[in-house]
């Protein structure tokens, strides 16, 4: 499959995951209370631990409970077979897209592929995008903050890791050794490039250092929350504006792309570049429709 047609409605990828899920548990069953009524209210939650990015759906317990599962044309009265028989149909019919497991806890643990996440950078950094964080769902009402708070030391902290973003990319693009198409206005530029190498020759993402794998999940997880509106209205914007930043702080510090890797590892270098991107991207969109407050390039 074509990995990058992944996301062209989809933005992020808990709702990729989500909408393949729920599609796939409609060809069994019509049950709305199965199915969800409300969109988006999946129990399927990132893991949190950092080392990859994956979901846990709890679901396939509550298909069918004490019943066999006759759609599959295999019988059963024990659960957890149940749970594996739901995950293995599930992984053939979406192998290229997700790792499925069945731990023993009995739900199902979905890991989206390097390609999977390889496409939906590339969606979310590609020129001329239309980023829109909640495509299907309607936009979820902004959340401004009082504007006493607009001269913090936490909104200030956000501003820096922005203007520092853009300052690093247009540093990058000064230097002639990556493409860039400016979107914006002259005061308000929105950067993206064409392409990005975010894999390796063996279709692997490139990222090793932990900083800058803690960054991309974080960048999946402020997505993922975009994306879902009853998710929404329960996150403290600021808050997650702060880690964002601090975790670009710590990937700046510890993830070089001038100097050496430039010299001898420039992919490396231009999906670092790339990761930058997107972390302006995000923060331009949390502190102007989350926050209310103007996204300076330059502070």
């Amino acid at each position: 499959m074509q990995h990058w047609l992944l996301f062209q409605k989809y933005t992020s990828v808990k709702h990729l995951v989500y909408i393949h899920l729920v599609n796939f548990l409609s060809v069994y069953t019509k049950d709305e209370k199965i199915l969800w009524m409300e969109r988006g209210k999946l129990p399927l939650y990132q893991d949190t631990n950092g080392k990859k990015i994956l979901y846990i759906a709890g679901v396939a317990l509550q298909v069918f409970p004490g019943d066999n599962f006759l759609a599959l044309g295999k019988p059963t009265d024990h659960k957890l077979d149940l749970v594996s028989l739901i995950a293995g149909d599930f992984s053939t019919r979406n192998s290229d897209i997700f790792d499925v497991q069945v731990p023993t806890t009995g739900s199902i643990h979905i890991q989206p592929t390097d390609l999977t996440i390889a496409a939906w950078l590339h969606r979310l950094t590609i020129k001329d995008h239309n980023w829109q964080p909640i495509p299907d769902w309607g936009v979820e009402s902004q959340t401004w903050i009082h504007s006493s708070i607009y001269n913090s030391l936490s909104i200030f902290t956000v501003q820096h890791a922005y203007a520092r973003c853009v300052s690093l990319i247009s540093l990058a693009k000064r230097d002639g050794w990556i493409e860039i198409v400016e979107n914006g206005t002259d005061s308000q530029p929105l950067l993206s490039v064409s392409f990005i190498p975010w894999l390796d020759h063996w279709q692997k993402l490139r990222f090793y250092q932990p900083d800058e794998i803690h960054l991309l999940h974080l960048l999946v997880r402020t997505v993922d929350d975009l994306a879902f509106p009853h998710i929404q209205r329960s996150i403290n914007w600021l808050a997650v504006a702060g880690k964002l930043s601090s975790a670009f702080e710590n990937f700046w510090s510890h993830c070089p792309i001038w100097g050496y890797v430039k010299i001898h590892d420039l992919e490396l270098a231009k999906a670092r570049i790339g990761l930058l991107i997107l972390t302006q991207v995000v923060l331009k969109y949390i502190l102007e429709f989350k926050l209310g407050v103007t996204a300076l390039s330059q502070l």
